[in-house]
């Protein structure tokens, strides 16, 4: 019985660390999921009413997300009428014409596993990114 232990032991013990592992970079995904969520909801709030800058917008996103500085990027974007592709600006678009507006916010982190210590796999990046339509 001794012998069985010492055999299966450290199996159920790299299999435990794994599935602790595991589930930390699932809860993180899901973290920046939730967050994602949630900042949407603060651009579609702050769009229809009181009209704060993206500096203002990246500060409290950044706040309320626990997140550093670097880890939210928040870009406004726009589409000339029936365009596909979104631009940075709307100096091209044709006056005449409907110009949307959007708020693109990237969320990114990183985790790294407790197996990087042991040579194996490598640290985890995450990005989320939601376009919101503003306008």
């Amino acid at each position: 019985m001794v012998i069985e232990t010492a055999l299966v032991a450290p199996v159920l013990a790299l299999m435990a660390l794994g599935t602790f592992d595991v589930s930390k970079m699932v809860s993180k995904q899901e973290d920046l999921q939730s967050g994602a969520n949630e900042a949407t909801e603060i651009i579609l709030a702050a769009a229809s009413g009181s009209g704060v800058s993206s500096t203002q917008l990246h500060d409290i996103i950044q706040s309320s997300l626990d997140l550093h500085a670097d880890q939210v990027t928040v870009e406004q974007k726009f589409r000339c009428d029936a365009a596909t592709a979104l631009v940075d600006s709307d100096a091209g678009c044709d006056a005449s014409k409907p110009v949307y507006k959007y708020v693109k916010l990237t969320l990114t982190d990183s985790y790294t596993p407790q197996w990087t210590q042991f040579g194996v796999g490598q640290t985890i990046n995450y990005s989320v990114v939601r376009t919101v339509q503003t306008a």
